[in-house]
């Protein structure tokens, strides 16, 4: 692509700015609109010449070794399996054996949190629809009130909402921590609505968590075949509550609304019939431990994550924090371990999985694209803290392939990754997700195989 002289300049001042607010020092809220101003120009790949798929030796795919860091240390396990030196699956895979036998009333829950990806039900969505192709659909799972961002979803499901105020953990927060199981709180009063329309009318339950609180106001909830119900959240005391509701044979579309005072909602949930899984999809932009361990109120945390009653919970961060090598050597380690620990006692019976970031890359000096240096360090820190305190760990990282990942799947055709090298797109998204299904099948056949299978 050819332009004229003064525009080729311009469009080059601009990028090496738009370089520098990355790069260059300032407040993480102004470095991280950098992402977004490299996509508008994203020209394709870098060069025609280079290679389109995945190669040995790119020169683009170059490891942090050149900037002075130590390698990963090579591991001679099978990278697509999950760690689990000390059976934390166990209680998992024996909720799954239970679906698979369609034992009456089996749903297998699976709560997983995660930043950005999650948030957009990238990679969730593609192992929910895999689990659920073996083991039975048990619904949707957990959805957020409204949409706190354009891009969050949950696939297969629309969902429109106005006359909200949002407050998500990750940025302008509810001063009182509480933000309900997926880390976003709504407060509106009459004329606040949500619409949600599912992907099938074979939903036999569902349920709307809320703030129980003094003065609170109370919704009405409608759906297509008829009216659900209303629900007055006012209460002596300030804690999460819920309430459930069969739905109407043919129901697949709800609408609800805020009919008197003023009402503090968090999300709602829905269920089939079952056996089967159900996987919510729990992503919040921006997200990294710290925000779980500084901004969710941990006894409102427990309560909810108690009230799922899950089988498996996923953490799943890393990304955020790569851009931030001093907090990651001096606090994460820390900070991620009091996350684990939080997750542990509130749900002890549960299996608890760490699962990496994926690969995150960067333009160096050179312009090529190269791993983000502290990323491999994440991962190990990560395992180490995951095994020590008896979780599985999922290295999702080295399953796609280690460092340089992203400058590959940058060039490839189709492309797999963003421009910012950072966010799949819907194919890389479905690898990833097929990743962690088949890791998860892959562990489950060695626990059939230890227990003589299915009874």
């Amino acid at each position: 692509m050819n332009f004229p002289k003064k525009t080729s300049l311009a469009i080059a001042t601009f990028l090496l700015l738009a370089a520098g607010l990355e790069y260059g020092p300032g407040p993480s809220w102004l470095r991280l609109r950098k992402t977004r101003i490299l996509e508008a120009f994203d020209f394709g790949p870098v060069s025609s010449a280079l290679p389109q798929g995945p190669a040995k030796a790119s020169p683009t795919a170059r490891t942090a070794d050149r900037k002075g860091l130590a390698k990963t240390p090579v591991r001679q396990q099978d990278v697509r399996q999950i760690a689990d030196p000390g059976g934390a699956m166990a209680h998992f895979y024996e909720a799954l054996a239970r679906t698979e036998r369609r034992e009456p009333g089996a749903i297998t829950q699976v709560l997983h949190y995660g930043d950005s990806p999650v948030t957009a039900d990238s990679i969730t969505a593609d192992a929910r629809a895999i689990l659920q192709k073996r083991f039975g659909d048990a619904g949707q799972g957990f959805v957020l009130i409204a949409k706190p961002w354009a891009w969050y979803g949950h696939r297969g499901i629309q969902l429109k909402g106005s006359g909200w105020r949002m407050a998500a953990a990750t940025q302008s927060r509810a001063k009182d921590g509480f933000h309900g199981l997926g880390g976003v709180s709504f407060e509106g009063a009459p004329g606040a609505t949500s619409t949600i329309t599912l992907p099938d009318d074979q939903h036999t339950r569902l349920e709307v968590q809320y703030l129980q609180q003094p003065e609170g106001g109370v919704f009405h909830l409608e759906g297509n075949a008829g009216p659900i119900g209303d629900v007055n959240t006012a209460g002596e005391t300030k804690e999460p509550g819920f309430a459930s509701f069969g739905l109407p044979a043919g129901t697949g579309k709800i609408t609800l609304s805020v009919i008197s005072g003023t009402v503090r909602l968090f999300g709602w949930t829905f269920q089939k019939k079952g056996p089967g899984v159900i996987y919510h999809s729990l992503g919040l932009n921006g997200a990294q431990v710290q925000a779980v361990l500084r901004y969710f109120d941990a006894g409102q945390w427990t309560i909810e994550l108690q009230h799922e009653r899950p089988d498996l919970v996923v953490i799943n961060y890393g990304t955020n924090e790569s851009v931030f090598p001093e907090y990651i050597e001096r606090q994460y380690p820390g900070e991620l371990r009091k996350v684990i620990e939080r997750v542990k006692q509130a749900v002890p019976n549960a299996s608890v999985l760490v699962m990496s970031p994926m690969d995150r890359g960067e333009r160096d000096s050179t312009g090529d694209i190269v791993t983000v240096p502290i990323l491999p360090r994440i991962v190990e820190i990560q395992r180490a803290e995951a095994i020590a305190a008896g979780c599985a760990f999922f290295d999702t990282f080295d399953a796609m392939g280690g460092a340089g990942t992203m400058a590959r799947w940058y060039e490839s055709q189709p492309r797999l990754v963003s421009a910012d090298f950072t966010h799949p797109l819907p194919a890389g998204a479905a690898r990833v997700g097929g990743l962690l299904d088949d890791a998860l099948m892959r562990g489950y056949a060695r626990f059939q195989a230890s227990t003589g299978g299915a009874k």
